[in-house]
């Protein structure tokens, strides 16, 4: 077995900010420095070279990735008495901001291949009501987009991508979050693309949905004080647009450590009897999170105690299902409702995985894995 001394996070940040010290330290000094911290110079370069990586037109920082689904839904016109459809496995967060519009979240249940919003659901559960579908692009990979598309265009719906793990993730050839009418990034910082506090993106190639995003992220207001819209206070900060700035150029050599590690992972963890992470042939997975399926919760929860034990680091992303959520009893799904997002909860694990994690670490964790006794 490969020799590692001490624990092994599922993931951190100093590794990162130590290689980059440097050029951070000088972005935040530019900042401090310049002493203008909100809608500034930093927040306006960001968006312009953030729309350039993406290839998309308008780019707005916002504080976080709630905000960003939110106001994205806002611009799309949804509010009280709509019903927008999503996926009951994802941070609940995508719920929250939904709610906040006065919408209610419509949940329809997952490929238990992949933890995806199945498209086939889709159209079984939209009434008169239904304004939006927000399919997630969850730990990194994308939902089958295409067919989404033909039923939104079919029933005349807006589609708002949540992208907030999904930072580079492709469909066919584009970025996650340029398809729908908008995307939503949030730049957690844990996230691939990640600030040091919350931090947040609307995107868009929709002109009419651009103009009324610059006014909601701030207050409703195009000029000062004269608000045409009820919006929200909702701004990336200068900070952490120049820490953003930094990395962004690093994106994409990150993504491809990440599938280095998670390749290193599957080829020694075949044969074994768990599921490691299917990516689907139409886009390349940039693994926010990697993510095991074991045989059961009995031995998934053994299972996790015998890493802890071994100093290895593992999360549950997500124990409880959206719908099982006690702040959303109200939706009337009960157990059973959701069957494939219930097994999925009840027996998925996630591993270390972050650029900067070495080999011999994932080579001592599949190792580790290898003899555990299924």
């Amino acid at each position: 077995m490969a020799n590692v001394v001490g624990n092994i996070p599922i993931f951190e940040t100093k590794s990162q900010y130590n290689l980059l010290r440097k050029e951070i330290d000088t972005a935040i000094e530019r900042v401090l420095e310049r002493s203008f911290f909100v809608l500034g110079e930093e927040c306006s370069a960001f968006e312009k070279e953030f729309a350039e990586y993406l290839g998309v037109k308008h780019v707005f920082g916002v504080a976080n990735g709630t905000d960003a689904i939110q106001l994205a839904l806002m611009a799309c016109g949804v509010g009280s008495g709509d019903e927008v459809i999503t996926t009951p496995q994802t941070a609940l967060f995508t719920l929250l901001a939904i709610s906040a519009t006065g919408a209610k979240p419509v949940l329809v249940d997952i490929d238990p291949d992949t933890g995806l919003i199945n498209p086939e659901l889709i159209e079984a559960a939209i009434t008169h009501r239904t304004k939006a579908i927000v399919p997630v692009h969850l730990y990194g990979q994308s939902a089958d987009l295409d067919p989404i598309v033909q039923i939104a265009n079919n029933y005349s719906l807006f589609i708002v991508e949540d992208s907030c793990q999904a930072h580079g993730t492709t469909y066919k050839g584009k970025y996650t979050g340029t398809i729908g009418h908008v995307g939503t990034y949030s730049f957690y910082p844990s996230k691939n693309l990640g600030c040091y506090g919350d931090g947040g993106a609307v995107v868009t190639n929709d002109s009419e949905i651009a103009d009324r995003l610059v006014r909601l992220r701030n207050g409703g207001q195009r000029e000062r004080y004269n608000h045409e819209l009820m919006g929200l206070n909702s701004r990336l900060d200068e900070i952490q647009a120049a820490i953003l700035r930094v990395k962004l150029p690093h994106l994409k050599a990150w993504n491809l450590a990440r599938r280095e590690r998670a390749a290193l992972y599957n080829r020694l963890l075949e044969g074994l009897p768990l599921e490691t992470p299917l990516e689907k042939g139409y886009g390349q997975h940039i693994y926010h999170l990697y993510v095991l399926k074991l045989s059961s919760t009995i031995v998934r929860n053994t299972f996790q105690i015998y890493l802890k034990e071994l100093g290895i680091g593992t999360g549950i992303h997500y124990p409880i299902p959206a719908h099982l959520q006690i702040a959303y009893e109200w939706l009337g799904l009960g157990k059973g409702s959701l069957p494939q997002v219930e097994d999925t909860a009840d027996r998925i694990i996630s591993l270390p995985i972050f650029p900067e994690l070495p080999l011999e670490h994932v080579e001592y964790i599949a190792e580790s894995i290898q003899n555990f006794p299924f």
